[in-house]
């Protein structure tokens, strides 16, 4: 049997620390959301200030990257580029840009997804609270 890594509260609580602190850091109120690799939520954190709809949004974002295990930046580009058809993919609701995997040893244990501010500032939110794993 296989053995793979997975997302321990101590993980998901220094990405979430790491997150936050990249948002205060630049004064954006979002929401992070943290998924495992079911895209199974296992933090949200509405910043003060952020949009009701962002709490929404992040966790899907999150779920999309996790399910997909790749950017959800991947899917809005392929919708720009005139592949409307998967805006119908089952289970995929957060097809924007601001979700990103969480690596570790070849596996996708999860992902972060952020939603408030630009979606290119939503992922590099994402990107920071990961980096913190190391």
């Amino acid at each position: 049997m296989k053995h793979k890594p997975y997302l321990a509260l101590e993980d998901v609580k220094r990405i979430a620390a790491a997150a936050e602190a990249e948002a205060a850091k630049n004064n954006w109120a979002v929401s992070i959301a943290i998924v495992d690799d079911g895209g199974h939520l296992l933090w949200l954190q509405r910043l003060d200030g952020a949009a009701a709809i962002s709490a929404q949004i992040a966790p899907a974002k999150a779920h999309t990257a996790a399910l997909g295990r790749r950017e959800s930046k991947v899917y809005e580009d392929m919708i720009n580029q005139g592949r409307v058809s998967f805006l119908s993919a089952p289970g995929l609701s957060g097809l924007l840009e601001g979700g990103v995997p969480v690596m570790v040893d070849g596996f996708c244990v999860g992902a972060v997804g952020v939603s408030g501010v630009k979606s290119s500032e939503d992922a590099q939110i994402a990107r920071a609270g990961i980096a913190a794993l190391g």
